[in-house]
């Protein structure tokens, strides 16, 4: 089997590893407040990159992030139901429900 390399190709150390993702991402910087507890805790965010279906979002900490919580960024009104899928540092992969 061969990998297919892109110019959206990742490479470490020299080796390349194919870009996985289902959908585009671009680059944004934007404040975000995420909502959890039933409404009774919040903690605000940096959104870095966004898709249709997902985000990254950066923490000064991410441990205290929950699996699931509500999100929404500085230019929306309504928040979004978000799951956690991955968490690497200080940064979140999220889902879009």
């Amino acid at each position: 089997m061969t990998t297919q390399i892109t110019e959206r190709s990742i490479a470490f150390g020299g080796q390349a590893f194919p870009d996985r993702r289902s959908e585009q991402r671009r680059r944004i910087f934007k404040g975000a407040v995420l909502r959890f507890d039933g409404g009774y805790a919040s903690r605000e965010c940096v959104v870095r990159s966004l898709s249709e279906h997902g985000a990254r979002l950066s923490f000064g900490d991410a441990l205290a992030i929950p699996q699931h919580f509500e999100m929404r960024m500085s230019d929306q009104v309504a928040f979004r139901k978000v799951e956690v899928c991955w968490r690497r540092g200080g940064d979140v992969g999220v889902r879009i429900v």
